[in-house]
């Protein structure tokens, strides 16, 4: 997952028919167990227990339960971010009958995708770039209206137990990511290249929960909810929120990439990707876990256009975003298989297109839907919009589409512009990408 840093801001105010505060900032892997947990969203009650006292907080394993699983479904997808190639806009190879080195394509290469192309024996390529991820949807679910049923425990006893609380959940998440590359060429067929990315994450949830006594019918102080504007104190609707945002190191690639073919315009090489858990997981920062990705890269040069495929593999360890971020119990993150197709254009000697398709299947990958949840009391029997939790492996693809303009000498700039397709995994329509990048 990704770079996020120095800040961490509860959100303000809260409306004045209801509202809740933390005390400390949260982390932001724990946002939906603080929202929901016993400082947060409390039902209470009045009616009395054998021992003499009131009982109150009872729905909360229930509210922890599920949006710790939906949780882990927004890490695990967060952590699939892709980052730019950290390989050169300038390729060169080594040009035995005059003994220098000649630029070996017209076109400047992709942006998110790999070519064959290394950088050439003693060269050092400099890249920077910033992407901004402004997701809307998790799996086709609009994230400003995720419904979330929550249950009494032991409801299915009935009686009072029968209440339910429903909640309308707004999710708002961000992610910027400034992205410091730097490549060296080894020998003229094997590169090694450091990816640095910072990023800072923004998560913000704000739920509107109700209380719909299935179970109690008109009896209000069974369950409810602390009103002050109430004359009893009473209500049976309140607002909470809580959310807060993050800056930092992210996880640190380290890549190493060598061509193995060469016959005359297409080439092969063959790499390697290790991702290092440098970024902080609880503030979705990083994966917190170890990742290798080898991977092909194929690509030629006709004229002027420059076709490349990449096939790779993403195999990651255990982190906590996967397992329990409160207990710290970890669990292994879903492995991804990755592919991309697509071409750049040297439209001239110093401007070219590139656009891409990229394409990745998540194994075993927690995912999310709703489901009718119908609830039967005394009071009668009501439906419900409710989300569930699955584990299932899917595809899910985005295009992209950019270029690169050389300013001056060895000066490239960069601009890309992916769109997401279909409604698959956590998804932003458009992730805009502005970056430089610089051979010497």
């Amino acid at each position: 997952m990704l770079p996020r840093a120095l800040v961490i801001v509860l959100l303000t105010a809260i409306p004045a028919t209801s509202a809740y505060a933390q005390t400390r900032p949260p982390r932001l892997a724990s946002v939906f167990a603080d929202l929901f947990g016993p400082n947060g969203l409390v039902v209470n009650s009045e009616s009395v227990l054998p021992d003499g006292s009131t009982h109150s907080a009872h729905f909360n394993s229930a509210f922890q339960s599920n949006f710790t699983q939906f949780n882990i479904a927004l890490a695990s997808q967060l952590t699939s971010l892709p980052l730019p190639s950290p390989a050169s806009g300038f390729t060169y190879r080594f040009d035995a009958s005059t003994g220098t080195f000649v630029r070996s394509t017209q076109s400047f290469g992709p942006i998110l995708t790999d070519r064959a192309e290394t950088i050439g024996r003693g060269r050092f390529a400099f890249g920077f770039n910033f992407q901004h991820f402004s997701f809307d949807q998790l799996e086709g679910i609009d994230l400003t209206l995720v419904p979330s049923v929550f249950t009494h425990d032991d409801f299915q006893l009935g009686g009072g137990r029968a209440d339910v609380v429903t909640t309308q959940n707004a999710i708002d998440v961000s992610v910027g990511q400034w992205t410091g590359a730097l490549t060296y060429g080894l020998t003229d067929r094997l590169d090694v290249s450091l990816a640095v990315p910072i990023v800072h994450t923004s998560l913000n949830v704000i739920s509107a929960a109700t209380m719909r006594r299935v179970g109690t019918g008109t009896a209000t102080t069974v369950h409810f909810f602390r009103d002050p504007d109430a004359p009893d104190g009473i209500g049976s609707e309140r607002s909470f929120e809580l959310g807060g945002s993050a800056s930092g190191l992210g996880d640190l690639i380290v890549r190493v990439k060598g061509a193995v073919m060469r016959e005359g315009p297409r080439g092969l090489a063959v790499g390697v990707d290790m991702r290092m858990p440098t970024g902080d997981e609880r503030n979705l920062l990083g994966s917190g876990a170890f990742g290798v990705k080898p991977f092909l890269a194929y690509s030629g040069s006709y004229r002027r256009v420059s076709p490349h495929v990449n096939l790779g593999y993403q195999w990651n360890g255990s982190s906590v975003l996967a397992g329990d971020v409160e207990t710290g119990a970890k669990d292994d993150l879903p492995d991804q298989l990755l592919y991309a197709f697509g071409a750049d254009i040297g439209v001239t000697d110093k401007f070219s297109l590139t656009t891409d398709w990229l394409g990745r299947r998540a194994i075993n990958s927690p995912r999310v839907r709703i489901e009718p949840f119908t609830a039967t009391g005394t009071a009668g029997t009501s439906n419900f919009d409710d989300i569930a939790i699955f584990h299932e492996s899917f595809w899910a693809s985005s295009a992209a589409v950019g270029f690169k303009a050389n300013l001056r000498g060895r000066l490239l700039v960069d601009f890309n512009l992916r769109f997401t397709i279909g409604t698959n995994g956590l998804t932003d329509r458009v992730t805009p990408l502005l970056g430089i990048e610089y051979g010497f």
